[in-house]
């Protein structure tokens, strides 16, 4: 729902701001007062194209800024587009320099005009004069008729999905097939290298330290005997120190037994001695000193080098290389079973979808017949005689497949008799698209009603000026209409008859002065009294008498 609007320095208005409510909004006022103005403004917020001209003489820039509340898939569009929520509403700001560069902020964040035009068709829909057909192109024709139908397409999206998701497997696969045969020798070579030379993950590490101890085997040996020798071999060895120790300590223990656990001490340092002159004598008499096995190990370590410069930065690498490209040479020899899989499944998809997209289309036509006697009813009722279609252009080529089918929905209205039907853009008058559109919305409406269906998250509506053209009683049906739309969504509409402006939930009155030699614009919301003053006013005209007030007030009271 439209909660506010914000005009500054935009065409005639200098500073103006309307509040809306829900149900039934309507805005009336004098001739040049501004109303179509603020609608010009709200469709320059759902994406509509700027110009420098709607500056106002004078100043430097226009700015327009509305408030509406926010709803989860306008949440995801501003997620989309990487811009922060700002709790349950969302705050459009746009900016047009007298130059005619401009800028566009939404939740007070910089954005874009694509922006705006993703997020209009989830918060409001604008038939302005100057753009009665911008919101409601072939796409919006097919989403009002799914909705009237309560027409889901989501096995259809579902479908299109599989079939995009098998179709985009088989084409990449098809592409790169002559690069891969052009692969293939160079896959060979690099998997033969790999494989002949038997890698063995972390080997590198360990024959980089055997290459360190047959480097110095004879400085490792002498450093291993030499220690050996000084704890266990020589006259003056550890051992033999700890042995005339032990004897002495035993001698002291035999009289004292404090000295028992020195004796157990000394037998287990002795122990320990023994132990790690074992291992130095072992390890020295281990000590290999063989060239051959040097030169072998440091080829081998070379022919890692080699393979880790090519492949990898360790041995690992080349292991996990080697195997990626036995994988890439098996996907070139089973090429034939893969590429039959793939068209398999694109051919499965592909069946899956025209089912899908088959049984949409019955379910949209049936659903445009019905909809189209409705509508040219309601049409008709308000003080236009016209036919009305809706035409369903179905093609089946897969470059027409969408996630929505592959329908084409176009409505064509012909609105004098012996004219052929034609489509909606082609009608002239704004007046007309204007009572078009309310004829339509309130056939889904009525029949959403009727049969109780759950339809989509209801939009502001927006007509400017629907009234053009009528009178008297159709002029009543037109208010009864726009009050039955607004029971389900937000309507706002710009009218100058007092039949219509009867109907109102809220009325607001444009009102334009002078001050200073420049013209304000002032947006006022009526309490009931001056709300029958304004309808008066819009029955007898500048003169407001007993008679038009008294009038006025049966209208409003017959309206409720």
């Amino acid at each position: 729902m439209l909660v506010e609007l914000r005009a500054e320095n935009y065409a005639v208005i200098d500073h103006a701001i309307a509040t809306f409510g829900p149900g039934l909004n309507l805005l009336t006022g004098e001739t040049g007062a501004g109303k179509s103005i603020l609608v010009d403004a709200l469709a320059l917020l759902m994406g509509g194209k700027a110009s420098a001209e709607v500056v106002r003489h004078g100043a430097d820039k226009s700015v327009v800024a509305c408030v509406f509340e926010s709803t989860s898939i306008a949440e995801a569009i501003l997620e989309e587009n990487g811009i922060d929520s700002e709790g349950h509403e969302i705050i459009l700001r746009r900016e047009i320099l007298s130059t005619g560069k401009g800028r566009v902020f939404v939740n007070n964040q910089p954005a874009t005009v694509a922006v705006l035009r993703q997020l209009a068709p989830e918060l409001a829909l604008v038939h302005a004069q100057s753009e009665t057909l911008a919101s409601f192109d072939q796409a919006q024709q097919r989403i009002l008729l799914d909705r009237f139908g309560a027409i889901s397409s989501d096995t259809v999206s579902a479908a299109h999905a599989r079939w995009r998701e098998a179709q985009t497997k088989l084409n990449d696969l098809l592409q790169g097939e002559q690069d891969r045969l052009r692969m293939v020798d160079l896959w060979s070579y690099q998997r033969k290298e790999i494989e002949t030379a038997q890698l063995e993950a972390g080997e590198d590490e360990a024959l980089a330290t055997e290459k360190r101890v047959l480097a110095n085997a004879e400085k490792l040996y002498a450093a291993a005997i030499g220690a050996f020798d000084q704890l266990y071999e020589g006259d003056s060895s550890a051992e033999t120190a700890l042995r005339a120790a032990l004897r002495n300590v035993e001698e002291l223990a035999r009289y004292d037994g404090r000295f028992q656990d020195a004796v157990q001490q000394l037998t287990a340092v002795r122990a320990t001695v023994d132990d790690l002159a074992a291992t130095l004598r072992d390890y020295a008499e281990g000590i290999n000193a063989s060239p051959e096995r040097l030169a072998e190990i440091e080829d081998r370590l070379a022919l890692l080098d080699r393979l880790r410069r090519k492949y990898g930065h360790s041995v690992a690498e080349v292991i996990a290389f080697g195997e990626d490209v036995a994988r890439r040479l098996s996907e070139v020899e089973d090429r034939d079973e893969i590429l039959k899989e793939l068209r398999l499944a694109v051919s499965d998809a592909a069946l899956a979808y025209k089912k899908a997209a088959v049984a949409l289309t019955d379910e949209r036509k049936a659903a445009a017949s019905k909809l189209a006697k409705l509508a040219e009813v309601q049409i008709n009722s308000l003080a236009m005689k016209v036919r009305f279609q809706i035409v369903l252009a179905t093609n089946e080529d897969e470059a027409h497949w969408t996630a929505h089918g592959w329908d084409e929905v176009e409505y064509r209205i012909a609105t004098n008799p012996g004219e052929p039907l034609k489509p909606l853009h082609e009608i002239a008058s704004g007046g007309e698209m204007s009572r078009v559109m309310l004829a339509l919305k309130v056939a889904v409406e009525e029949d959403s009603s009727k049969t109780n269906r759950k339809t989509p998250t209801p939009r502001t509506l927006v007509f400017d000026e629907i009234d053009i053209g009528i009178g008297g009683r159709a002029a009543e049906a037109v208010g009864q209409k726009l009050k039955a739309l607004a029971r389900g969504q937000q309507v706002l509409c710009v009218t100058h008859l007092p039949q219509i402006a009867a109907f109102a939930g809220q009325h607001l009155v444009v009102e334009k002065r002078e001050d200073h030699g420049r013209t304000k614009t002032q947006i006022r919301v009526l309490d009931d009294r001056a709300r029958t003053h304004e309808v008066a006013r819009m029955l007898s005209g500048a003169k407001v008498t007993d008679t038009s007030l008294q009038h006025a007030a049966q209208m409003i009271a017959a309206s409720s």
